[in-house]
């Protein structure tokens, strides 16, 4: 791939990986109520979930996802499903969070990042959508598999240490205290922000 083409492709994948959604917001969820060990794991394994989105449209069964109705609605509908169950779980955290005060604890033992950052990613079958797309401009038919590698690298990386430094910025300092002194209100707003969100995957 021509220098000049990588860098465009890493431009389109900073921009991708800036714009809001339910990754972002899992991100600062994991980070609040589990640590910046669990909002790194949580953009680790997000980054890998995309990574293996990229990979397996430059492999060519991503286009079979998105021509099977069936098995994209599956994929869709089971990822509406786990932001429910991630909305329902934040909007109950309050209660959650009173019990580990009481008990000495500062963050939710209960949350996984490796999970919740993959399954994010995952049950997205609009990546395999994103990046027929994206790979049509960049991945020539006759392509060989170090180029397919140096792009699905490239989007892996990029997603990754974008999702890193916000867990970095959300667990130091003066946000930290802001965000901790205001976690009920972060729940609700996270819960019912994932929620929505659902609701739109199921109806779209």
């Amino acid at each position: 791939m021509e220098f000049h083409l990588w860098l465009s492709l890493v431009v389109i994948c900073i921009l991708g990986a800036l714009s809001p959604g339910p990754s972002l917001a899992v991100v600062i969820k994991n980070t609040l109520n589990g640590g910046a060990g669990q909002g790194y794991a949580t953009a680790i394994s997000h980054g890998l979930g995309v990574a293996l989105y990229a990979a397996i449209t430059a492999t060519g069964i991503g286009l079979l996802i998105v021509q099977s109705p069936m098995l994209f609605s599956a994929i869709k509908y089971a990822g509406a499903a786990f932001l429910l169950y991630l909305g329902i779980k934040a909007l109950m955290s309050k209660q959650q969070n009173i019990q580990f005060a009481q008990q000495g604890k500062t963050v939710d033992p209960a949350i996984n990042g490796w999970r919740d950052g993959f399954l994010i990613a995952f049950l997205n079958p609009k990546l395999a959508i994103f990046f027929l797309a994206l790979f049509s401009q960049f991945v020539d038919p006759d392509a060989g598999w170090q180029q397919k590698v140096v792009m699905t690298a490239t989007v892996g990386i990029i997603d990754t240490l974008w999702y890193i430094m916000i867990a970095f910025m959300m667990s130091r300092g003066p946000i930290l205290e802001k965000l901790k002194a205001n976690s009920h209100l972060v729940d609700k707003v996270t819960g019912s922000f994932l929620i929505l969100l659902a609701a739109r995957v199921v109806l779209n």
